[in-house]
């Protein structure tokens, strides 16, 4: 594709072209999970009903299974920007990550101490507050800076010590947009001996993931985030994943990544994600190999998600009755990614939400699973309204949205 065309990109989106009484549908929910392309949906189809085999036979349709799969490796470790095949595949983000710190609870011993966030989505909380529950270890909790809803830097490093064994962090907030100095978290944490999780769900369609670049242990992701079918990824260090004890059937083989890969996995969902990976790929310039083209992609994604993210903060923070909960200095703009969560004045965010939808924007409302965040902030039990921008919105729609909330 040469330039970034928003009408040939939304003509790809069936569920854009929806309507809600005369107006056409906003689709402002995709922190919770995007539409998908057609072409998705087609290879999912053409494997469902022309190569539907489990893998590991000797016959066509088993062997087409086998490459696939790999298939579906290599595209995801373009995605992350590794070399190696560490790709465990499962249903999501939340499954993978209990799986991880199931196996990781049986290395913890009483004394150690496991860091969490106070920003993250729970799914990167709860399964390390109980897998270090289940070991007797500690939990500590990185704080936050209220003014900007960013993490307490100074506060991480003080937590740090000799007993510190995993940090788990996200890579941006699926709360309030903010990423995460995710290299110099891990940067500190491996001065201590401590290797670091990523939850990287909700900038997988925001940028380019770069794990290299991260420094973290382990990253994982979740294809319905970045218009892919419900399947999640993770990747880890080669010696964590041999050496963790994976809970599998006997039969399994010890062979990475399939000895964490429990049971027949979705290979329509493998198929799709990859699917989903070379759709966004097709956004950017025409390159020989994969990982420079989703490069491209992104460096264009942001500059157009840009352009829709300072029009929506402006608009509702011209609103004396609106509170944003986050970064909204344009010169840390490069900070955040363009979900946006505000509180009003006079109205809760669920009967916000309904009066979006009455007018056919889509949104949220809630903690939206980022619970420790809006305990911390004293938003409980109401949460906040929750607006996310992806590629295929428009500024017309950013438009309606302020309008409509200019009017409550």
């Amino acid at each position: 594709m040469g330039e970034f065309n928003i009408g040939v990109i939304r003509e790809q989106f069936p569920a854009l072209g929806r309507t809600v009484g005369d107006c056409n549908a906003v689709f402002l929910d995709g922190p919770a999970g995007s539409q998908v392309p057609v072409r998705v949906a087609e290879e999912m189809t053409r494997v469902l009903l022309h190569c539907n085999a489990n893998e590991g036979g000797v016959f066509a349709t088993s062997e087409e299974t086998d490459a696939l799969v790999e298939d579906g490796i290599a595209t995801v470790a373009s995605f992350y920007g590794v070399q190696d095949r560490n790709i465990v595949f499962g249903p999501n983000m939340t499954t993978l990550t209990f799986s991880f710190t199931r196996a990781v609870s049986q290395t913890l011993k009483p004394g150690d101490e496991v860091i969490v966030s106070t920003l993250d989505h729970d799914a990167n909380v709860t399964p390390w507050v109980v897998a270090a529950k289940e070991a007797g270890a500690t939990v500590r909790y990185i704080p936050l800076n209220e003014a900007d809803c960013t993490l307490d830097m100074e506060a991480y490093r003080a937590l740090l010590g000799p007993k510190t064994r995993w940090v788990a962090v996200g890579l941006a907030a699926n709360s309030t947009g903010t990423v995460n100095p995710v290299r110099e978290i891990s940067a500190l944490a491996h001065e201590v001996g401590a290797q670091v999780y990523v939850d990287a769900v909700h900038f997988g369609p925001h940028g380019l993931i770069d794990i290299p670049e991260l420094g973290c242990d382990a990253l994982v992701a979740s294809a319905y985030k970045f218009f892919g079918p419900h399947m999640g990824m993770l990747w880890a260090r080669e010696a964590h994943l041999l050496s963790l004890p994976a809970y599998k059937v006997r039969p399994a083989t010890e062979e990475l990544p399939f000895r964490w890969m429990t049971g027949t996995p979705s290979f329509s969902g493998i198929a799709g994600t990859a699917e989903a990976i070379r759709y966004i790929a097709s956004l950017g310039e025409d390159a020989t190999d994969l990982r420079t083209q989703l490069q491209s992609a992104f460096e264009r994604i942001r500059a157009y998600e840009l352009s829709l993210m300072v029009p929506l903060i402006e608009g509702l923070s011209s609103n004396p009755e609106i509170k944003i909960w986050g970064i909204t200095d344009p010169e840390r703009y490069d900070e955040r990614v363009p979900t946006i969560s505000f509180t009003h004045a006079r109205v809760r965010p669920r009967e916000i939400a309904v009066y979006l939808a009455e007018r056919g924007i889509f949104s949220w409302s809630g903690n939206n699973y980022a619970l420790q965040f809006t305990e911390s902030v004293g938003l409980e039990p109401n949460g906040a309204v929750r607006v996310g921008l992806l590629h295929y919105n428009t500024l017309e729609e950013v438009q309606r949205l302020v309008e409509a909330i200019g009017a409550l």
